[in-house]
């Protein structure tokens, strides 16, 4: 470790890495990797060439690979080294910690303990789809890996098929193509969608349109990389005059118009003009 940096306090310390351009790295947690005393990650070749790259040596430190093969088995040492009271670094392998990671049972274990859990954050596949996408971005929900079997991915987006909110997927290349095909099966052909594949790297690629459409062009191509799906809520034209009528006065005997708006709004994904105006006429009926 060079003499002149920061030693940090002992706890978990939580580092979101690049997804592709290595320059995306922040400048905190640089510092939180070249100060902490144990190194542990996903993939532990990833990341000694990430901090090579930004000139930071690991030297004399431990660097402990952790994933999902040898948790049972590395996190007992990294507990350990909390106990003694070292800080220990756990970086992802590409994007930010605990989002579709091995290391939800790293954290739960350190908080049972009473350590310090800290995150830098930083990059994340996710929400970087998420603003490319141009779909709502004011409520969304990360669904993770769908199932491979067809009978359960089909379930598993009928679960979600009411979610007022933009649903986000990670996907793998080989299957994107069949659930495209399926979330247009079960989702509805029509509603907006939108496919990122290998986000900040040479060949970024964003495709939007409707699930069908996606689905055609998909089924005709071979994707590479890493990719992302993004669906947008249920068509709001589904909801009916009455049951928003109900919401609204549910919502307004306890609300002001402007919050019963905002929030029946939001809950079924309509826009809110029109949710405003409803709003406006029950309030002076009420009244």
């Amino acid at each position: 470790m060079n003499p002149e940096t920061q030693a940090l306090a002992p706890g978990l310390y939580l580092v979101a890495t690049p997804i592709g351009a290595a320059r995306d790295i922040t400048l905190r947690a640089l510092d939180i990797l070249a100060g902490a005393e144990v190194i542990a990650a996903e993939d532990t070749r990833s990341l000694r060439r990430l901090m090579e790259l930004h000139g930071i040596a690991p030297g004399q430190r431990p660097m402990i690979a952790y994933h999902d093969h040898n948790g049972p088995r590395a996190r007992p040492r990294l507990l350990a080294a909390l106990e003694a009271g070292k800080s220990v670094v756990y970086a992802a392998e590409a994007g930010t910690p605990m989002v579709a990671d091995p290391g939800f049972d790293l954290v739960r274990a350190a908080v049972a303990g009473g350590h310090a859990v800290v995150s830098a954050p930083g990059p994340s596949a996710a929400i970087a789809a998420l603003t490319l996408s141009g779909l709502p971005t004011d409520r969304f929900l990360f669904a993770g890996f769908l199932p491979a079997a067809v009978s359960r991915r089909k379930t598993a987006l009928s679960e979600l098929a009411a979610v007022p909110a933009t649903l986000i997927f990670f996907e793998s290349p080989k299957r994107a193509a069949a659930m495209l095909r399926d979330a247009a099966a079960v989702l509805g052909g029509n509603r907006q969608a939108a496919l990122c594949r290998e986000l900040t790297k040479k060949f970024e690629e964003v495709l939007r349109g409707t699930l069908e459409d996606l689905a055609a062009q998909c089924a005709e191509r071979t994707l590479k990389g890493e990719i992302v799906v993004l669906v947008d809520r249920p068509d709001s034209l589904s909801v009916k005059d009455s049951d928003l009528e109900a919401r609204l006065s549910e919502a307004l005997a306890t609300r002001s118009v402007r919050d019963a708006a905002d929030r029946v709004s939001a809950d079924l994904g309509l826009p809110r003009r029109r949710v405003y105006q409803l709003a406006l006429k029950l309030a002076d009926d009420q009244g």
